[in-house]
């Protein structure tokens, strides 16, 4: 659910073996990290849609499609990821297993946390709201995106469109988001003063929380993953 255009004029990945993607003595904190970043992004999607400020460019799209479908905004990100994850297929993309996890792990979470946060009133409440989910959304990016277990479905559409047609990163990345922002709006998705706070700010934070949470790969290690630093490519959900 990308505003990290700014951080990515172009991309390098390179791709290693997939023989010892779940093996290694580092494995157990890389997937704690992977379903704790996943279900925190959940939560911190669901904190912007209580905070009623205006969503981050997918979560207009995804609530949009809730209010046509009468589903839940964590059912529609779902079937959402997963039809993402289809286009990844005339792309020759290939899903790892966070990419799979990310379509499941973050819906659920995302309605789990909207059914136990009510709605923000007012602004002292959904100021607080705004900035928490921000926050929050940017640490759970650093912890799964570290945790080299793939990209999301959304991230891969990205990197697979900048390969096959030569564009930059940023290019192709502010396409979709702008299509998506919106068709998303047209559908009934909020867009506000919010949506423009998490295009500024989650960039940085990401790039932040992924050099705290960076775990050193292993030799021969499997993930297809950002070459360099973070500061290099950033990816998201």
């Amino acid at each position: 659910m990308s505003a990290f255009s700014g951080f990515s004029g172009s991309i390098r990945f390179r791709k290693r073996s997939t023989g010892r993607g779940l093996h290694g003595r580092r494995l157990p904190r890389r997937l704690t990290q992977l379903y704790a970043g996943l279900a925190l992004y959940g939560a911190s999607a669901a904190l912007l849609v209580r905070g009623g400020l205006g969503l981050e460019p997918w979560g207009v799209l995804h609530q949009g499609l809730a209010e046509l479908t009468g589903l839940t905004m964590g059912v529609v990100s779902i079937v959402v990821g997963a039809v993402v994850l289809l286009l990844w297929i005339p792309i020759r993309q290939r899903p790892g297993l966070g990419t799979v996890s990310n379509v499941f792990v973050v819906g659920l979470a995302m309605d789990a946390a909207l059914a136990a946060v009510p709605e923000g009133h007012g602004l002292l409440i959904r100021i607080p709201l705004l900035i928490a989910g921000i926050v929050l959304n940017g640490l759970a990016t650093g912890l799964y995106i570290a945790a080299r277990f793939g990209p999301g479905p959304r991230d891969g559409l990205m990197t697979g469109l900048h390969r096959l047609t030569g564009r930059s990163v940023r290019l192709v990345r502010t396409a979709i988001e702008v299509a998506v922002v919106a068709t998303g709006f047209a559908l009934g998705g909020s867009v506000g003063i919010g949506t423009i706070a998490y295009a500024l700010t989650i960039g940085p934070l990401a790039q932040l929380f992924l050099r705290v949470f960076a775990i050193p790969p292993a030799a021969g290690s499997s993930t297809a993953v950002a070459a360099g630093t973070p500061a290099g490519a950033i990816l998201r959900r």
